[in-house]
């Protein structure tokens, strides 16, 4: 009997005489990521496709629960577990993994210093190593899906969110978020691209309708995302709360149907913006996905989609067009073959996140001003004073939908702002991240006495300034989403604080965490002057290590800082003062020449320029040479470390003219490290859209037949050679 059973077991386990049940045809990872989800998407019944199109905020707020399965964070959206389609675990966002209002006790994650902080570094790869870092960190957290790649335009210094974005050029936005997003999908989850498309103000941000001509608009914001969306494959575009053109982004067919899916053959998902869903028609003009369902009026893209399908006026095949879209997406970037797994959370190496955070800090610190050669500063001083902008506490960080919170959070590193009538009231905190720079510089320098003072009474400060062989001024501007500044000032007169410190020491130093531009009514006071921006995880270590020269500055400036805002197209922002919600428009008259690129217009100075940025040491460019096929140029040309240390160089390459015609627009760039003495050659082709103009009646790029003329140097208002090079007239299509 025992041998019968035995034999019968074996027949039994080894399959014999049983057919083995066939793999299903999707999980063939030989196919293309399209035809996989094609095979596998006419599998969904009608239910199982309309749960896929709509999710859930999962955060506690009325009387809403969060689901059982959900991870508390920003979305969720219910899978198909019969055929092993996972829900998607969405978190915020451009700037490290949040943990809204903390409500995950104890879940802290990596910061990485602004979103500008990162532009300001001209470096592809670090934007890759960062976006790997987060991207990481997401997914070992249970996220399939990170709510990342800000893209937007800061077409306004005052913009409240200017700081998760990358600057106010369309090649160094599209380059950097392309690859911060290339570097968050190779952990095998989607990041989105947003907010598509521009958003460039918080004021009325869910009624501002943004008026701007079709040329322009491709010629600029358009472009940016173009650009990010090739270099990135985002597997989701999340559009904006604003309006273009008399239509909301999220419910556009301008910019959902022509653009991105007809002209740019964008194969993914749109997902909308939080509460940015005002009615079913939306699945006509391309959107794809409800997010964050609660906030809308209705749960539109459920019950009265089933409806519309039912009557015909949307056609089955649309739904069937919407989930093929998300599995596509989750194909092609790996979330089926891998799926997450949240057990994996105690495997992070924050440490080693932490490095990459602070190295994007350090190479995006901007070096302003420095008079006299006052930095590095010296470590044989005897006393340095350290002032303002709770400098013991940490470095500052951003509001909003994008705040995240370290692991070991410190007391006193939070303060509640309270108050606001918008709807980010309940987000209105102000959150200092990683060691403080009154650490870090004391380490820094173990020698030297640091004193610190909080500079809340400016006179007293002034005092004890002028005992004291350097004074170090941090100086703050908290911006949020949500909430746009009233002006550049530095808020809570920090402005006349550095003004009296400065005339009671010359030796006075300025280290700005803002979210953008800001005017300086003391910069004839102060030496020396950075910018550091919102620092991340390890801010207070990058600042320390660039004041005192363990590393020389690299950062150069993604965004244009004017004298005042009469320099800016719109000195008052659109509706700002109306009431909530009150419809109103905004112009954009300067078109495409956002920036540099209108200061070039108008021959006006500007503060510091676009792509501004000082070394300790010095960079000589030489040998030029432009080359053409006819259709497109390559610049070439060598940077020389003249100086006495080694540095970072990002030698910038403008496009000047055409034919007789001036402009200036940024067409190449690169970084590069050099020892002294050494020399690197820079060899950069350019991407013929950005030497031409937008034919919107006939739906083309046209570059004309004509003499293009550029400018190699050190920023836009700073070019050491120039060429050029003759093409042929050429219409690309998008």
């Amino acid at each position: 009997m025992k041998s019968r059973v035995f034999v019968l077991l074996t027949v039994l386990t080894s399959g014999a005489g049983f057919a083995a049940a066939p793999k299903a045809a999707w999980t063939d990872a030989s196919l293309a990521p399209a035809r996989r989800a094609a095979l596998l998407n006419a599998q969904l019944t009608t239910d199982e496709r309309l749960r896929m199109v709509h999710g859930v905020m999962a955060l506690p707020f009325g009387n809403f629960k969060i689901p059982a399965e959900a991870i508390p964070a920003a979305g969720y959206v219910p899978g198909v577990p019969r055929l092993g389609i996972p829900a998607l675990t969405e978190s915020d966002a451009s700037l490290g993994v949040t943990n809204p209002m903390r409500i995950r006790p104890g879940d802290g994650s990596t910061a990485l210093p602004s979103g500008l902080a990162l532009a300001s570094s001209f470096n592809v790869g670090l934007a890759y190593a960062s976006g790997a870092m987060i991207g990481s960190e997401a997914r070992a957290k249970g996220f399939n899906v990170l709510l990342a790649g800000g893209s937007n335009l800061a077409r306004d210094p005052r913009t409240g969110r200017n700081f998760e974005y990358l600057g106010e050029d369309s090649l160094l936005t599209g380059t950097l978020a392309g690859a911060s997003i290339r570097g968050i999908q190779s952990n095998h989850i989607v990041s989105t691209i947003k907010h598509f498309a521009l958003n460039d103000q918080e004021t009325q941000r869910h009624s501002v309708n943004a008026k701007i001509d079709e040329a322009a608009f491709r010629e600029s914001d358009l472009l940016a995302f173009e650009l990010a969306i090739e270099g990135g494959r985002p597997g989701s575009v999340m559009c904006a709360y604003n309006l273009v053109e008399g239509a909301h982004a999220c419910g556009s067919d301008f910019l959902l149907n022509k653009v991105l899916k007809r002209d740019w053959h964008y194969p993914g998902w749109v997902m909308s913006d939080w509460g940015a869903v005002y009615g079913v028609d939306y699945v006509a003009a391309g959107l794809d996905q409800q997010s964050g369902e609660q906030l809308d009026k209705q749960v539109w893209f459920d019950k009265p989609l089933r409806k519309a399908i039912e009557k015909g006026s949307i056609p089955a095949a649309r739904l069937t067009d919407m989930t093929d879209r998300i599995l596509t997406s989750l194909f092609a970037n790996g979330v089926m073959d891998d799926p997450v797994d949240r057990k994996h959370g105690d495997s992070i190496d924050y440490a080693k996140n932490a490095a990459v955070a602070q190295s994007a800090e350090e190479e995006g610190i901007v070096l302003l001003q420095n008079r006299d050669r006052t930095l590095p500063l010296a470590r044989n001083a005897k006393h340095i004073l350290v002032v303002g902008g709770h400098a013991d506490a940490g470095v500052l960080s951003g509001g909003g939908s994008s705040q995240v919170f370290e692991r070991n959070t410190k007391p006193g590193s939070v303060i509640e702002l309270g108050g606001g009538a918008n709807e980010m009231a309940s987000w209105r905190r102000m959150v200092f991240h990683g060691t403080s720079p009154v650490e870090a510089i004391t380490k820094a320098a173990p020698g030297v006495e640091i004193l610190f003072d909080d500079g809340r009474y400016p006179a007293a400060a002034a005092e004890k300034a002028e005992a004291a062989d350097a004074v170090i001024v941090f100086a703050t501007q908290w911006m949020a989403e949500g909430e746009d500044a009233p002006d550049l000032t530095l808020p809570n007169g920090q402005d006349d604080l550095i003004e009296q410190v400065a005339k009671a020491n010359p030796k006075t130093v300025v280290v700005l965490e803002t979210g953008g531009a800001v005017a300086m009514p003391w910069l004839s006071r102060t030496p020396a002057v950075l910018e550091a921006w919102y620092g991340g995880s390890r801010g207070g270590e990058a600042i320390a290590n660039v004041l005192f020269g363990t590393v020389n500055p690299s950062g150069r400036l993604p965004v244009t800082f004017p004298r005042s805002i009469d320099q800016y197209p719109r000195p008052k922002i659109a509706g700002a003062g109306e009431p909530e919600g009150t419809p109103v428009d905004a112009a954009h008259p300067e078109g495409a020449d956002v920036g540099y690129r209108r200061f070039a217009q108008t021959g006006e100075t500007p503060l510091f320029p676009f792509g501004h940025g000082l070394s300790y040491t010095q960079f000589k460019y030489s040998n030029l040479e432009v080359t053409s096929n006819g259709a497109t140029m390559r610049v070439s040309f060598d940077v020389t470390n003249v100086g006495d240390r080694a540095g970072r160089d990002a030698p910038q390459v403008y496009l000047t003219g055409i034919g007789t015609r001036r402009l200036k627009r940024l067409v190449g760039f690169s970084k590069l490290s050099l020892a002294p003495g050494a020399t690197g050659r820079v060899s950069t082709g350019i991407d013929p859209r950005l030497l031409a103009h937008f034919d919107a009646q006939g739906g083309a790029w046209v570059v004309d037949a004509a003499t293009y003329h550029v400018g190699v140097g050190g920023s836009s208002a700073s070019l050491a050679l120039d060429g050029s090079a003759k093409l042929r007239q050429q219409r690309i299509r998008p």
